[in-house]
């Protein structure tokens, strides 16, 4: 399933948005432009989907921190919207889940005037001329299409900081929303590793079999692990380290209680180096590489300013990285780097997107209305 396009409203720095999106995309902008906040409406969705919109929210400052700041014209019902549309390839059917969420009234604010109230949500599909609608909440109240095919009232209420779509997930019943919620729950977004000494990246980890990376890395012994003993095949991602680590080696003993690697430098072939004496750009390109290349890709993949803490001569490795996990996932990238942002177009044939500021709005340089981002020879 591919994330087709999305829409935020009202969200942060994201007055009205609304991106067509293709398999690879570079977003690339100056600092302030607001390009991780398109970045995070995405977290969003997922967390939405996950059950821990509310949270979230909570995390960033509430909704206070989380509303768009600029001239509002309606002040008594002002609310983010986020949108997704996904497609069933297989299919060729589109999927569209969108959610609204506000402020407290200040009657009912006391206790938890920061959290968020959803006040709305909806997930159909298209089918020939019309869509089909799965769920659809307004307020408390649930409606979801029941075996006969017809709208029927979930007989749960929603509170008001929880979503409709994680609760009939959770229900075991309706099997297009569960499978529509595995696709969302399963993107992976890395925001950012901890490269200090108590980094997750550089402590062992519990041998346990693991396909993906955790979104703080945690795992990552185990990652290479599978790879190295289970897959028994790591020649792009040895290729990759060795290209960007001066002919370095990826070392992974076979896990006991625990999953442990170093690195086997040229200079040094008797010597294991241990990751707490890795540098802060070397344990954090070995963070990506777990990433971009573990056993089993995720749908989505987004990376936030992957390129902190690399030295300029791994951005063409991370690059050949980037383009090989992009066969089996969809990839979003978020870059300060230009010279990144060129050898993933180089490798992947995408043209970054240019973040801009537009009427005090986030906004992507050279995007119509509609979502498309016009070619370079338009006028």
């Amino acid at each position: 399933m591919l994330l087709r396009s999305m829409f935020a409203q009202n969200y942060r720095s994201l007055r009205s948005i609304r991106m067509d999106l293709a398999g690879v995309n570079v977003f690339i902008g100056e600092n302030g432009v607001g390009k991780s906040n398109l970045y995070r409406s995405l977290q969003l969705v997922q967390a939405a989907v996950r059950g821990t919109f509310a949270h979230e929210i909570a995390a960033e400052g509430g909704m206070a921190s989380a509303l768009w700041t600029g001239p509002r014209r309606d002040e008594k019902n002002f609310r983010i919207k986020l949108e997704v549309e996904v497609l069933d390839e297989e299919r060729a059917v589109p999927w569209r889940y969108w959610v609204e969420a506000g402020l407290r009234p200040p009657a009912a604010a006391a206790g938890f005037a920061f959290e968020p109230q959803v006040k709305a949500e909806e997930l159909c599909f298209e089918a020939g001329s019309r869509p089909v609608t799965m769920m659809k909440r307004s307020g408390p109240g649930i409606m979801v299409r029941g075996d006969r095919g017809r709208m029927e009232d979930y007989p749960e209420q929603a509170m008001t900081s929880e979503t409709g779509i994680a609760m009939l997930g959770d229900a075991g019943h309706y099997p297009e929303i569960a499978a529509f919620r595995r696709l969302i729950d399963g993107w992976r977004f890395f925001h950012g590793f901890r490269t200090d000494r108590e980094s997750a990246l550089r402590r062992p980890c519990l041998a346990v079999t693991s396909t993906l990376l955790d979104q703080d890395g945690g795992n990552m012994a185990a990652v290479f692990a599978t790879l190295v003993h289970t897959r028994g095949d790591t020649v792009e991602l040895d290729r990759a380290i060795s290209s960007a680590l001066g002919g370095a080696k990826l070392h992974v003993p076979e896990p006991g209680e625990h999953a442990e690697f170093g690195l086997i430098f040229p200079d040094f072939p008797r010597r294991i180096f241990q990751p707490r004496e890795l540098s802060d750009g070397q344990i954090r390109f070995l963070g990506l590489a777990a990433a971009l290349m573990s056993y089993r890709q995720p749908p989505l993949i987004a990376l936030n300013e992957p390129e902190a803490s690399l030295h300029q001569d791994m951005l063409s490795p991370l690059a050949d990285m980037i383009a090989a996990a992009a066969r089996f996932s969809q990839i979003w990238i978020v870059t300060h780097s230009q010279r990144l942002a060129s050898a993933v177009e180089e490798r992947c044939g995408v043209r970054p997107k240019r973040v801009i500021r537009k009427d005090g709005a986030t906004w992507i340089q050279g995007m119509r209305l509609t979502g498309a981002v016009e070619d370079e020879g338009d006028d």
